[in-house]
């Protein structure tokens, strides 16, 4: 993989912050955007912008023709079974709410069990939050190991006989752990539960196979992957999604409205409640056209060295301590860590005055910080159009920060 010719199809790259060339480092917050789908998005609006499924006119037809499209893009990359099985949503936080106020709604009961794990997004622990309080179920977590990785024994120790719902992340996006998922599902459907996956951190950074991980569930975001913000996908098992009731209600996903009662349309549609979004669907099938040219073998391979080496060049740094697994292997292009004395609020403003972007805070995972026994943590992230020299400036940055606090301005 070329990185200073991918590095070419990022337009906001090539820019300076603070009078600093732009390093940024926070593709897991959201990934910048190539020059294919910012086209393919100017295209739609000046174009065929038009509603789909509705009308029969030519921009009507077109609109709807790469609205499907997309759909289909996204079956492939996933290796789903059917594109039935391909519902567009808001985001991974949208989908995740679907399948907990659905799905979760319908089919708990009191004492029966939902397990997660510390290391969750908010967006995956309080709908879990909420169904418990609604349906009297019990909400578990799968420990940690002092890495931060998840232990297979305490997997089968914490899903039991009493567990109807597994709910855990593929990559977090503090740690970087990728997890086992396809032997967690193995657990989780010997005990006659059903697994979500959340993979708003994989899916931008390596191949994701939801037949192989025999998920039942998969939720994950396009602005995370090159793609426009507002638009997500809930991939479910197409037998799951028949027998799941629709969220949200009107135009579009109804089959038949009467006085009294209504019925609803076939899969995907009776999940999509009113106009879709449009660009954003199209948009997505052209990051996914995007990432495909690049090879998402070649991604992560690139995100492997860019950790390694970045793990390597920071631990070097006296007073910095890195959370989640030191071994690349078990780990995405994450890098979270504190600078001792220094509040990663503080970290992440003297190094934006280089033109470092860097995430400060909890990151959406507070009972994981609770784990770590920090308030908070500043994070690196690492993408395709990322550099040694990227992470050669941030180590640079993080050295002139502690001499700051250290010996002052």
């Amino acid at each position: 993989m070329n990185v200073a010719e991918v590095r070419k199809l990022f337009p906001i790259l090539d820019q300076e912050v603070n009078g600093n060339p732009l390093v940024y480092l926070d593709s897991a917050a959201t990934s910048q955007k190539p020059l294919q789908v910012i086209e393919t998005l100017e295209e739609y609006y000046k174009g065929y912008n038009s509603n789909v499924h509705r009308g029969v006119h030519t921009l009507g037809t077109k609109a709807t023709d790469k609205y499907e499209d997309a759909r289909d893009k996204v079956r492939k990359f996933i290796n789903a079974a059917s594109r039935e099985e391909i519902i567009f949503t808001r985001g991974t936080t949208t989908a995740l709410n679907t399948v907990a106020a659905s799905y979760g709604r319908d089919n708990l009961q009191e004492g029966d069990e939902i397990v997660i794990t510390y290391m969750e997004h908010h967006s995956n622990i309080i709908p879990w939050q909420q169904v418990a309080r609604q349906t009297g179920a019990i909400l578990k977590y799968i420990p940690l190991q002092p890495d931060g990785t998840i232990s297979l024994d305490d997997a089968r120790a914490t899903i039991t006989s009493n567990t109807k719902i597994v709910s855990i992340m593929q990559v977090s996006n503090v740690l970087g752990v990728i997890n086992p998922i396809k032997e967690i599902a193995a657990i989780a459907h010997e005990n006659g539960a059903i697994i979500v996956v959340d993979g708003a951190q994989s899916t931008p950074h390596m191949k994701v196979d939801v037949r192989d991980l025999d998920c039942d569930f998969f939720a994950f975001s396009a602005h995370k992957m090159c793609g426009p913000t507002g638009i997500g996908v809930l991939y479910g098992k197409k037998e799951l999604l028949e027998n799941m009731e629709p969220v949200e209600f009107g135009g579009e996903m109804i089959d038949f409205v009467g006085l009294q009662e209504s019925t609803w349309k076939e899969l995907p549609w009776k999940f999509e409640a009113g106009t879709p979004i449009i660009a954003g669907a199209i948009g997505l099938g052209a990051a996914i056209d995007f990432l495909n040219e690049v090879g998402m073998e070649n991604i992560l391979e690139h995100e492997h060295k860019l950790a390694a080496y970045a793990l390597e060049k920071m631990s070097a740094i006296e007073g910095l301590t890195i959370y989640g697994p030191q071994k690349t292997e078990h780990r995405a292009g994450v890098v979270t860590f504190n600078l001792e004395d220094v509040h990663p609020h503080d970290v992440a403003t003297v190094i934006d005055a280089e033109g470092i972007a860097v995430r400060a805070g909890h990151h959406c995972a507070q009972p994981l910080m609770k784990w770590l026994n920090v308030s908070a943590t500043a994070r690196a992230s690492f993408y395709l159009y990322n550099t040694e020299q990227d992470v050669d400036k941030l180590v640079e940055g993080l050295v002139r920060t502690k001499e700051y606090f250290t010996n002052g301005f």
